[in-house]
């Protein structure tokens, strides 16, 4: 059973794209909607979502973020206060045209992302250097009208955390701005186990209405690249047009310099592709709903399901933790909750009772060991710890194997075709030969990292000289 089981699932070397759509359903994670592009999050999925926005959401109130929540609609005609951002967002707006049978004097705008609205209310609530800084963040849905759509990674709907804070200076703001870079790479890889690269993005590839555009990059499995997160910093270009001034120290009008950063449910797509195998979800045990699952072999037999009882109340003192007792066969509970990526497997039956032990299975190596019933939280919580560093350090080997550099583009396309990943190569700095990158190849400026190096001369385009190292891919 559990062979037939696991065989539902496409072989990622097969059908990657497969793969990834048979894992989120087969582990439970979502259901389609009646409506294109929109996912259910299942309890499992949205467990995921829980404990990872739990944990962000802590890290935000220690940097002193206070939480807040803003309307999900936004008139046209304050959409339109900023320009670059209006345009930038303009193919993807979704507009309520009525209200009941009313056509709106004034159409709405279901929120691609809440900038106005914070600016909105910024101008109203800032007025000295005393109410500064403004240090906000937003836990919401937002809608984006995709052409395409794939379960987490690009939905017409999806949820997020968008910070978005108002400061007296530009160099705050800049702080602010790579302060909240630096949050989302400790919490992609002490959390999700999720190496990344930090970078600036090309002017191309910046946010709307931003000076300045960072991000985290991850490899997946399959060497295309994932922008993970992002951090903005705008300038006091908003500031202008929604008119945000605050009173100096000297009594003087000044405006107010903003960012913005956000990360969305396309973090759990990056769990999904940069873990998982061809049995299915594998978890890092910090964002897994259950950490530990308990088997009971042979449980028709006395004391079976009494010890496995047992065991749960110990273990549930250091892990999240459940027993299958289920009347489905052990194989394929076995499958099921590897399908489901649990971290620790914990298998006792009246052989394993007998001998005051149990079998501690781990679900990312599939490695087992015998440990003492004595002390199997102690056991269990060592192995979680070191489940979610080695995960971290397979992760991390995958990406170094699977970075190149390319000197010239018969290097770049090669790279491309034969094995993909990121590609480290220099720019010139023109956004015309960026183009003719991505229409060449499909490859995209992922980002110009912080760690400058130099792996040749030349601009992998042009062949003028070139100062700019940046990291390329095909991306997600």
């Amino acid at each position: 059973m559990s062979k037939k089981f696991v065989s539902e699932i496409t072989d990622m070397e097969v059908d990657f794209p497969q793969w990834y759509t048979d894992v989120v359903k087969k582990a439970d994670l979502i259901d389609y909607s009646s409506v294109r592009g929109c996912m259910i999050l299942k309890p499992y999925g949205y467990g995921i979502w829980e404990l990872l926005q739990k944990q962000l959401d802590q890290r935000f109130k220690d940097t002193g973020h206070e939480n807040v929540y803003m309307p999900m609609f936004i008139p046209e005609s304050l959409l339109e206060k900023e320009k670059d951002h209006v345009d930038g967002f303009a193919p993807e707006v979704a507009w309520v045209t009525h209200g009941g049978e009313s056509k709106l004097t004034e159409r709405l705008c279901v929120r691609p992302t809440s900038e106005v609205l914070f600016c909105e209310h910024y101008a109203n609530e800032i007025e000295s250097h005393r109410d500064l800084p403004k240090l906000y963040n937003q836990w919401c849905s937002v809608v984006r009208w995709e052409k395409t759509t794939r379960p987490f990674l690009r939905t017409l709907e999806f949820l997020w955390q968008e910070g978005h804070t108002a400061h007296a200076t530009y160099q705050e703001a800049q702080e602010e701005t790579l302060k909240m870079l630096d949050v989302y790479e400790e919490f992609c890889q002490n959390v999700l186990a999720i190496p990344v690269i930090k970078g600036e993005k090309t002017e191309k590839e910046k946010f709307a209405g931003a000076e300045k555009t960072y991000t985290i990059e991850s490899l997946m499995h399959d060497g295309k690249a994932l922008q993970s997160g992002t951090s903005h910093n705008f300038g006091n270009g908003f500031a202008k047009a929604f008119d945000i001034q605050y009173t100096d120290k000297d009594n003087k009008l000044q405006y107010v310099y903003q960012t913005s950063w956000g990360v969305t449910t396309r973090l759990i797509g990056a769990v999904i592709m940069v873990h998982g195998d061809n049995r299915g979800l594998v978890l890092p045990p910090a964002i897994s709903p259950v950490q530990v699952m308990i088997i009971p072999i042979a449980q028709h037999k006395e004391g079976v399901l009494e010890k496995a009882d047992q065991l749960k109340e110990e273990i549930s003192k250091i892990a999240r933790v459940k027993i299958d007792d289920s009347d489905k066969s052990p194989g394929w509970k076995f499958s099921e909750h590897e399908m489901k990526g649990v971290p620790v497997r914990v298998e006792i039956g009246p052989r394993d009772i007998k001998a005051n032990q149990a079998v501690l299975v781990r679900r990312d190596t599939g490695d087992k060991t015998t440990v003492s019933m004595d002390n199997l939280a102690d056991e269990v919580d060592s192995l979680l710890k070191t489940i979610q560093k080695e995960m971290l350090e397979k992760a991390k080997h995958h990406r170094e194997e699977n970075t190149f550099i390319a000197t010239n583009m018969d290097e770049f396309e090669k790279i491309l075709d034969e094995t993909p990943g990121f590609i480290k190569a220099m720019w010139c700095g023109s956004e015309e030969c960026e183009d003719q990158i991505k229409d060449d190849t499909g490859a995209t400026s992922r980002c110009m990292p912080f760690k400058q190096e130099s792996v040749s001369e030349t601009c992998i385009c042009c062949g003028k000289p070139a100062e700019t190292l940046v990291y390329w891919g095909r991306a997600y």
